[in-house]
């Protein structure tokens, strides 16, 4: 009775599991304290937590299966190792779980690779670029590690061996669209890095070409993206509540943009402050909104105050667990400038740095990125103007409304000169001068983003007016973005 028990119990986890279904999460919890020594299920379990949200009880859980005998427990490791990094940003935590996979599985590439991806973050350029090169001692065919690999290092000219590497790795016929995707945008950069422009450009148009062809659901619709904003500004109009701030509440510093508008310089030049502890990009925010505010924005007429309120403390409570020890965190997700109005609603209190940049800069360096295949509008010139074009018509909205609370940062008069704008910057933050924060490039903090290697350097001009290499090639999007008057 007892064994029957047990496979029902099994079976009837193991289902909802498969299905998706939320109460598969009870049914692991019903099977796990009826018979606690099945390390699978603890596995099982520890999945289903983390896309639950629950990144704390999945650890706990993944503790439970190693330590219950599960084979192959080196992806418990790495799982934990995920978790702490992406989660919870504890990278040394994440580095020893990676260490123990190796321990387990000295050949575990993707440990490997992901430990090489977290030395990434933390600035350990020699270290993570050894991690590759271990990788490729073990897989030479192993292209995201050869793409890594190759980009990490500045070219050294244009007969650099990397751009041989690279062009024949993409004349491999085994190879699916992303994986060759990854290879073209190191093959981009490498040649960029050379000044090879003509075929640099080239390169980047079949690595989005490539990246639409391995995600063909990445679309971006643009009538869509100009509903939304409609959308936006009805829900938040100019007339709408404008609470006090919550006495007591202490709301992160809110950093957002386009993507590669210098939102990582600026993120890194607060955590050089004594006071400020980085966040990255965290997705607390838009998570809480688009789960609980549905549909979003409509819904939002419907709100009464405790709601905003509810969902603060939850923000709130999230950012305490995560950073318990810190005494003001930056959240800085270059999306939340679509969520302003909900923020400001939630934590009247809040600040929000939105950073900008020159347009034609800033659509050349998001097209040369390699974002996740969500961001659709990233994969064309065209596209990303027309989004720039809409995150301008909304941030014009929010600043209407909020006019003391946002703060437009311009990345290109930044690198001009530093310190006024810094100076303007920390009084925006309530926060007092120290000299700590122009030497941003020496603070060990965490950065997991594309501009982790330019943040780590001095301050530098040369990505202003780096549109003017590839001018040609720019002809339509510059002409688009005139008549906009955007530039």
């Amino acid at each position: 009775m007892a064994n029957d028990s047990l496979e029902t119990l099994l079976k009837t986890a193991a289902d909802l599991r498969r299905a998706g279904d939320p109460g598969a999460l009870a049914a692991y919890v019903q099977l796990l304290s009826l018979h606690p020594d099945l390390p699978d299920s603890w596995y099982n379990f520890a999945m289903l937590l983390r896309q639950a949200r629950r990144p704390f009880d999945a650890l706990e859980a993944y503790r439970q299966a190693i330590e219950r005998g599960l084979e192959a427990a080196e992806i418990a490791h790495l799982n934990r190792a995920v978790i702490f990094s992406d989660d919870l940003r504890h990278s040394e935590e994440a580095e020893r779980e990676l260490f123990a996979a190796l321990s387990l599985k000295p050949d575990f590439t993707a440990a490997m690779l992901n430990l090489g991806n977290l030395f990434e973050d933390r600035g350990k350029r020699q270290e993570a670029q050894d991690a590759y090169l271990r990788i490729l001692e073990i897989d030479p065919s192993h292209v995201e590690a050869l793409a890594r690999a190759c980009s990490l290092r500045k070219a050294i000219g244009p007969g650099d061996p990397a751009v041989a590497k690279l062009a024949e790795a993409l004349r491999r016929t085994d190879l699916g669209a992303g994986d060759r995707a990854s290879l073209a945008f190191a093959l981009g950069k490498t040649l960029d890095d050379v000044g090879s422009y003509e075929e640099a450009f080239a390169a980047y148009q079949g690595a989005n070409r490539l990246s639409r062809a391995s995600a063909p659901e990445s679309t971006y619709d643009r009538a869509a993206q100009e509903s939304l904003v409609d959308a936006l500004i009805a829900a938040f109009p100019l007339d709408a509540p404008k609470p006090r701030p919550v006495v007591g509440q202490k709301p992160p510093i809110f950093i957002c943009g386009m993507f590669r508008s210098g939102s990582t310089l600026i993120e890194q030049v607060l955590a050089s402050h004594s006071r400020v502890t980085s966040g990255g990009e965290l997705d607390l925010l838009p998570s809480l909104i688009t789960e609980t505010v549905v549909p979003h924005p409509q819904a939002v007429a419907g709100l009464r105050d405790g709601a905003f309120a509810q969902l603060a403390g939850r923000y709130l409570e999230n950012i305490r667990r995560i950073f318990p020890e810190a005494d003001i965190v930056t959240d800085k997700r270059p999306e939340n400038f679509v969520h302003i109005g909900m923020l400001k609603r939630m934590m009247p209190g809040a600040r929000v740095v939105n950073t900008v940049r020159n347009p034609l800069d800033n659509v050349l360096s998001v097209y040369f990125l390699q974002l996740h295949s969500r961001v659709g509008y990233a994969l064309d010139l065209e596209d990303i103007a027309h989004y720039l074009s809409q995150e301008r018509r909304l941030m014009a909205h929010w600043k209407q409304l909020w006019p003391d609370d946002i703060l437009d940062l311009d990345y290109d008069k930044f690198v001009q000169g530093p310190r006024p704008l810094t100076e303007q910057l920390l009084a925006f933050c309530g926060l007092e001068w120290e000299d700590a924060v122009l030497d941003f490039h020496l603070t060990d903090s965490d950065v997991r983003t594309a501009s982790v290697w330019q943040v780590r350097e001095p301050l530098y001009r040369r990505s202003s007016g780096r549109w003017m290499n590839y001018e040609k090639q720019l002809g339509s999007v510059k002409a688009w973005l005139e008549n906009q008057g955007l530039i």
